[in-house]
């Protein structure tokens, strides 16, 4: 190791020390708490979730530990407004973000001063909060506002820009409101941040990783939020411009030798390497004495993409859903996620409860002893975590929005009956019964009519205007 890259990694782990303030008995009793989120990983790109080709050993050993929800939904169906929901406890019509903006409104991809998130919660009940990853709710020299540590996050080491992440080699990381440079030659892609390194030394996700059990190691006798956000599986995707393969990795781990593109060899080693990042958190929480004091979430931003150009029928990623991400079908928003908590959470259970992202908000001030603000789509699915179903209060309605491609809407009401609008406000409803329909193949909107209409009756209602994300209405989805 040269003197620069030694240097480097003695600043990236000292930078995560925190001060510390005095510890009390009523904080040794709030569990620890750590969102770990993938970037674009599919509904069926687990083994546990019915995956047979790709090699999840670690997370599939994590779902026999603990939880495992078969019906838990993404924030929405694409990167910056699923992270919005996430933030905030409001569901994709109310919540700040509702579309990757880019360069066109950078402000209308950023969260603003009035804006609540579970992290300043947390925060101001005496947790120590970090944010390890990719962002995408703010950026420097655009929408400063919705910097992490103006939004609840007394540390941060990652991404801003949602596109400059797609490097996976990138030239440089923030920490805090600093630029870390990195020795990974970049070659420029268009002119929003994105590139690629045919010869990188540092992989993002490597540090994130190392940052994060680090964070972990220095806070360990005082409660603490880690939102971990990777940002693989996402492809690289102006390196898939270029080269026609977006799946970038430093190697093909156990998948080197088999007969495929290296496209798909690289989508596989990298769903493997997240497995690999989740098996070394479980193994340091249980080495520190953390694990039955850690409630860990694990799970995916939206559904599985295609800009790897990687073959979508050999991983079967959406498992039994249709669609992808951009789609507001089941396999565009329905992710797996997995919970563990040692000692808490009974071992190889599985729950249909319908719950989404809008509701770590309420399930994590429910467990830090803190108090939920007014006017959330939020409920805490705490219950479900320690076995009490019984006692699980349930939404009426789930609702997404997707603004690009002519403006859709979806809703799920009663966690069983999924509606779809496009095309217009005045369009009929595509009703679907996801108990008997997973893959929304038949619309039973006509032997359904008053489900049908009290679906239409909630998307003419459900969204808050924003002048950020008015409605375009266009084609039909």
């Amino acid at each position: 190791m040269t003197r620069g890259i030694f240097c480097l990694a003695m600043t990236l782990i000292a930078a995560t020390l925190v001060s510390q303030p005095t510890v009390t008995a009523a904080d040794a009793k709030r569990p620890n708490l750590i969102w770990v989120m993938a970037d674009d990983l599919g509904y069926g790109e687990l083994g546990c979730y019915g995956q047979s080709v790709i090699r999840t050993p670690r997370l599939d050993r994590m779902a026999s530990e603990g939880l495992r929800f078969t019906q838990f939904y993404a924030g929405a169906t694409v990167c910056a407004p699923s992270r919005s929901v996430l933030m905030t406890g409001q569901h994709h019509g109310r919540t700040r973000v509702r579309g990757n903006a880019g360069r066109r409104n950078p402000i209308a991809q950023a969260l603003r001063p009035e804006d609540r998130t579970v992290a300043r919660a947390l925060q101001q009940a005496g947790y120590a909060t970090a944010l390890i990853g990719k962002w995408g709710l703010g950026d420097v020299g655009q929408a400063e506002v919705g910097l992490p540590r103006k939004q609840g996050f007394d540390y941060f080491f990652g991404f801003l820009n949602q596109v400059r992440a797609h490097n996976h080699f990138t030239e440089y990381l923030w920490r805090n409101e600093q630029e870390v440079p990195l020795p990974n030659p970049v070659i420029p892609v268009g002119d929003m941040g994105g590139g690629y390194s045919e010869d990188g030394i540092f992989y993002a996700d490597d540090l994130f990783t190392d940052q994060a059990l680090t964070f972990i190691a220095n806070h360990q006798d005082r409660p603490f939020f880690l939102y971990w956000s990777m940002i693989i599986p996402h492809a690289n995707n102006e390196r898939n411009r270029v080269l026609k393969d977006g799946a970038h990795v430093p190697d093909y781990g156990p998948y080197a030798l088999e007969d495929w593109p290296h496209q798909d060899k690289g989508q596989a080693a990298m769903v493997t390497r997240i497995d690999s990042y989740v098996g070394r958190l479980l193994d340091h929480l249980e080495l520190l004495g953390l694990a039955e004091n850690t409630l860990v979430i694990f799970t995916s931003d939206n559904g599985p993409h295609n800009e790897s150009s990687h073959n979508l029928e050999r991983f079967q990623p959406s498992g039994p859903l249709t669609g992808i991400k951009r789609d507001l079908t089941e396999g565009g928003i329905r992710v797996p996620t997995i919970a563990w908590w040692p000692g808490r959470i009974r071992p190889g259970t599985e729950s249909d409860h319908a719950s989404y992202f809008g509701d770590w908000f309420a399930t994590a001030v429910d467990l830090a002893g803190a108090e939920l603000p007014p006017g959330l789509d939020s409920i805490s699915f705490v219950p479900t975590l320690l076995g009490q179903s019984d006692q699980q209060p349930k939404h009426d309605f789930l609702y997404w929005e997707f603004h690009e491609r002519g403006f859709r809407q979806a809703a799920l009401y009663q966690g069983r009956w999924k509606g779809h609008r496009s095309g217009g406000p005045e369009e009929p409803i595509q009703l679907y019964d996801l108990v008997n329909d997973i893959a929304e193949q038949h619309d039973v909107a006509e032997e359904h009519p008053e489900i049908a209409q009290a679906i239409s009756d909630y998307l003419k209602s459900a969204r808050a205007e924003s002048e950020d994300w008015e409605p375009v209405w266009g084609g039909r989805n």
